[in-house]
């Protein structure tokens, strides 16, 4: 599913007809509601400050080589706050280095005995 605003470059026949045949939802968040997706609503300030309302973009191979080393800085330069001051590689790298451990190493008292395991409740 993909959440946006209700902008006009996001409502268009093209975009949901695109939708439709790749079966992907779309989702408007509540018109007068930026909080509602703050995560891209941030992003693409940020993006727009510093990228797209500094750059006269003279080709389409230009304007992708340079949304391509703006997302590369932007994911493996930059700490961000709501990652505990990761960049959001490190953060990623850390979420898929969690997801391949086995459950059972998670506690490690030393007692193998398959009593380790104790359900929260």
């Amino acid at each position: 599913m993909i959440a946006s605003d209700n902008g006009t470059e996001l409502t268009s026949n093209a975009v949901l007809s695109w939708c439709s045949e790749a079966n992907i939802e779309w989702h408007y968040i509540a018109p007068g509601k930026p909080t509602q997706n703050g995560y891209v609503e941030s992003f693409n300030g940020r993006m727009r400050d510093e990228l797209l309302n500094e750059t006269l973009f003279l080709s389409l191979d230009q304007a992708r080589d340079n949304v391509a080393a703006w997302a590369d800085d932007y994911n493996t330069e930059r700490p961000h706050s709501s990652l505990g001051y990761q960049t959001s590689a490190v953060h990623a790298a850390g979420l898929r280095l969690a997801a391949s451990r086995p459950v059972d190493s998670v506690v490690d008292n030393g007692d193998n005995n398959g009593r380790s395991l104790v359900a929260a409740g």
